[in-house]
């Protein structure tokens, strides 16, 4: 009798050091069945489906506990190479592709079908020369079984993201033996058009008997494609649903949903809405992966904007943009005055400053004092903290050293003193070194960037309470963008989501869980209410 189940993995637990990323773990996938995999950045599903794959940084970190079958057989996956070999495959959102070969060769890639000749005779099979009639015609099959036109003998550089993602499937379709396809974000770069017919060939694809777990963040498409769904939540599994028993408002909640107490404890407000402290409109950011797609808002002065939104949707390329770190078009304005785009020096110039994303490669200067990372900005753009003896500029020691003793004190900055290098401090202190030098350049606005990344939750609180105080004590508008939709939440007077580079709606931070994972998944809540 064949198994219930082509894949079951059972109460998976993964560890990292004393970090726990998967915690009883269970997902079932039926025989040619599309079963949608759901969760936001963070939730665990690239770490799930790197154990199901049998990935090195499994392995390397003690690998994992829980077990996973195949028809019903416990199994144990060494390698991606052992994974395929027991007939799981996967279509990458980034293209595994070679952009020197054809289409045909990028199919068959090490599957070569060859035949024998004089010299393969004598000397082995090694001397054997490519069949390129039957590759050829296997990778028409695998091409037609896709819908896709395109001549086999195609050079796969150049062609449109589209066309490789098609590809992509097509050399897994190719494969023998193949009974589970993992499908990672596979409409992320495909138009409307192309994601519609990816979803036929998906359920063409399981009426075969091949079983598709499907990750996605577009829930309409889980809606129309997925006959059962599991959802993750910071590590942990939710639910597991079928289709016909759920709606996308469901899911979009169990996605976000939160329980517990806000981090830091913000009285709520009417949003001021007096004056605008800065103008945006039709922004477009050519930052890699964060891609901004005409972008129009308002920023308050006086409130805390929040910007949330999955990874990769454009929520870091808004103030990397307007801030001129890459290359960006469209109308800014701030207090009134027109921001030349392409000139960082006159964003700062004019007020802004920003606590970046990536506070060791680009934040701070890690072998450099604490005095010094605080100071070092308003030396390089305002002249400021320099003594002029003739045509020469010195470093005023003494005022760069009050003005760290003094942003020490502000921001309880944890360390030795402001003699201290950057690099010897936590992650916590290291942001607050970053808020402080954005600080000294004593700006109008402020964008912080996933300000509590990578540091631990009692320093979270301290970080989000500090720009609580800037906001509420001094008066300082802030544009916070954050992966963490708890923290927005905490302390933001409205929160703006992107997906795929362009604005879906702008929230009240008690709207509900919802209308947030509504939003996430790029649909506006009003749309399905």
């Amino acid at each position: 009798m064949s198994a219930e189940y082509v894949l079951e993995m059972r109460n998976i637990t993964k560890n990292y050091g004393e970090n726990t990323v998967l915690s009883d773990v269970t997902l079932q996938v039926r025989p040619g069945e599309i079963h949608a995999l759901l969760g936001e950045n963070g939730a665990g599903k690239s770490t799930l489906m790197n154990v199901l794959f049998g990935m090195p940084v499994i392995h390397a970190t003690g690998g994992f506990g829980g077990e996973v079958l195949l028809d019903g057989e416990a199994t144990h996956i060494t390698s991606p190479h052992d994974a395929m070999t027991k007939g799981i495959g996967m279509v990458h959102q980034e293209f595994m592709l070679l952009p020197g070969f054809t289409v045909t060769e990028n199919i068959k890639l090490n599957r070569e079908v060859t035949r024998r000749n004089p010299v393969s005779r004598l000397l082995g099979r090694n001397m054997e020369t490519l069949d390129m009639g039957a590759m050829s015609s296997a990778a028409r099959k695998a091409l037609d079984s896709v819908g896709m036109s395109i001549d086999e003998y195609t050079r796969v550089e150049g062609m449109p993201v589209g066309y490789m993602q098609f590809v992509e499937i097509a050399r897994e379709i190719d494969k023998t033996g193949i009974k589970l396809l993992v499908f990672d974000e596979p409409t992320a770069v495909l138009t409307e058009s192309e994601a519609q017919q990816l979803i036929r060939v998906m359920k063409a694809i399981a009426e075969s008997g091949i079983a598709i777990i499907f990750i996605t963040h577009r829930l309409d498409e889980v809606m129309e494609a997925a006959d059962s769904i599991t959802i993750l939540r910071d590590g942990k599994l939710v639910t597991r649903l079928d289709k016909e028993k759920t709606s996308i408002v469901e899911l979009a909640e169990q996605m976000i949903g939160r329980k517990g107490e806000a981090m830091v404890s913000v009285e709520p407000r009417a949003v001021p809405q007096d004056e605008v402290a800065l103008s945006v409109r039709d922004l477009y950011v050519n930052m890699s992966g964060e891609e901004v797609r005409g972008v129009s808002f308002d920023v308050f002065k006086g409130e805390i904007l929040g910007i949330g939104g999955l990874a990769g949707q454009g929520k870091l390329g808004i103030p990397n943009g307007v801030m001129s770190l890459y290359a960006s078009s469209g109308e800014v304005e701030i207090f009134g005055e027109t921001l030349q785009l392409g000139n960082a020096a006159a964003a700062l110039k004019a007020g802004i400053a920003m606590v970046s994303e990536d506070r060791k490669g680009v934040g701070l200067l890690l072998d450099q004092s604490i005095e010094d990372n605080i100071a070092f900005t308003a030396m390089q753009v305002k002249g400021e903290y320099l003594t002029k003896i003739g045509p020469i500029k010195l470093k005023n020691s003494g005022a760069i050293r009050h003005q760290a003793e003094r942003m020490i004190k502000e921001l309880d900055i944890r360390c030795f003193g402001p003699t201290q290098h950057s690099g010897t401090l936590s992650g916590g202190n290291q942001q607050k070194v970053c808020i402080a030098r954005a600080l000294t350049m004593k700006p109008r606005f402020l964008f912080v960037s996933e300000p509590t990344r990578g540091i631990d939750i009692g320093a979270k609180k301290l970080v989000l309470e500090t720009l609580v105080k800037l906001n509420r004590e001094m008066g300082m508008t802030i544009v916070m963008v954050s992966s963490e939709l708890q923290e927005l939440r905490s302390i933001c007077d409205r929160i703006m989501i992107v997906s795929e580079g362009k604005l879906v709606d702008i929230l009240p931070p008690d709207a509900s869980d919802a209308d947030f994972g509504l939003a996430m998944s790029g649909i506006k809540p009003d749309e399905h209410k």
